[in-house]
C-alpha cells in the first residue's frame, strides 16, 4: 500500500523546537576542545574575506560606483559569498554566537565563563583569519589585474568615515540582523532555504553598509595595508565600536527577546 503521507510538506519547526536545537548545538560548541574553536574560528575568518574581496572586483571592474543602484546591488551580492561559505561551511563565526552561545547561558546550562572562553576563541580566530587573508589579497590580488588599491582604500573609507556613534547603533543592527540569520538559518529544514536567507539578510547588511566586526575586520584591514588614510586607530576604533555592538544586537534583540517569549509557552 503506498504512503498518502508521502508527498505532504514537511511539518514547520516550532519555536520551542527551534530553541532546543540552539540550545544543544550552542552547548555542542562549548564543550569543544580549545583548538577547534580557534581553528574553525580561523577558517571562518578566512573564508569570510571573499566576500569584500568581490566587492573591491566589482568596484573595480564596475563603470559605477558607491551610490549607484546597479552597483550597490551587485556589491551587497557578492559581499554575501563569505558569509555562504562560513555558514553553510559550519565554521564559527562571532556574530552567530552573540545569539546562539548567550541562549544556553539565559537557560541556566552554561555559565558566563564558558560564554567568555567560546567568544573569545572564536572572536580570537575569526580576526586572525581576516588579518591573513587581508594580507594575501592586498599583497597578490592586484598583480591578477582585477583588483586596484583604489578599491581597497573606498571599501575601509565607506565603514570608517562615519562618526563614532553611528558605528555602534550600526553595529546593533548588524548583529541583530546576524543574530535572527542564527535563528532562522536553525529554523529552516532545508539547504535550500539556508542559503537563501544568508543572501537576504547578509545582503541587508551589505546594502546598509553595516559594520560587521568580522567581515569589516577585513574591509578595514585591507585600507590600512593600502592607504595612509586609515590608521591604525581607524581600525581600532571601527572594530571596537562594531564588536560591542555587534553583541548587544544579537545578545539582547534576538536572544533575550526569542527566549523570553518561547519559554512564555510559544507554539
Amino acid at each position: 500500500m503506498s504512503d498518502q503521507n508521502s508527498d505532504a510538506p514537511a511539518e514547520q519547526k516550532t519555536s520551542r523546537t527551534i530553541l532546543d536545537s540552539i540550545l544543544d548545538s550552542a552547548l555542542h560548541e562549548m564543550n569543544r576542545e580549545r583548538s577547534g574553536l580557534l581553528l574553525s574560528g580561523l577558517s571562518a575568518g578566512l573564508d569570510i574575506g571573499f566576500g569584500p574581496l568581490l566587492m573591491a572586483v566589482v568596484l573595480t571592474l564596475s563603470p559605477g560606483g558607491y551610490g549607484d543602484l546597479g552597483t550597490e546591488l551587485l556589491l551587497a551580492t557578492v559581499y554575501s559569498v563569505g558569509f555562504v561559505f562560513v555558514i553553510l561551511g559550519r565554521s564559527e563565526l562571532f556574530t552567530e554566537h552573540t545569539m546562539l552561545a548567550v541562549i544556553p547561558v539565559m537557560d541556566g546550562q552554561a555559565s558566563l565563563g564558558q560564554l567568555g572562553r567560546l567568544w573569545g576563541l572564536v572572536y580570537a580566530g575569526n580576526l586572525l583569519g581576516g588579518l591573513s587573508f587581508a594580507l594575501l589579497a592586498t599583497l597578490l590580488t592586484p598583480g591578477l589585474g582585477v583588483v586596484e588599491a583604489a578599491a581597497f582604500e573606498a571599501i575601509a573609507l565607506k565603514l570608517v568615515t562615519h562618526d563614532l556613534q553611528w558605528l555602534f547603533v550600526g553595529g546593533v543592527f548588524a548583529g541583530w540582523l546576524m543574530g535572527l540569520l542564527a535563528w532562522l538559518i536553525t529554523a529552516a529544514e532545508e539547504t535550500t532555504g539556508r542559503l537563501l536567507f544568508v543572501f537576504i539578510v547578509t545582503g541587508t547588511i551589505g546594502l546598509l553598509h553595516l559594520p560587521h566586526s568580522i567581515a569589516g575586520n577585513v574591509e578595514v584591514l585591507f585600507g590600512l595595508f593600502v592607504s595612509p588614510a586609515i590608521t591604525v586607530a581607524d581600525y581600532l576604533a571601527f572594530l571596537a565600536l562594531a564588536t560591542v555592538g555587534n553583541a548587544v544586537g544579537g545578545g539582547v534583540f534576538v536572544a533575550a527577546l526569542k527566549y523570553g517569549h518561547v519559554v512564555r509557552g510559544a507554539d
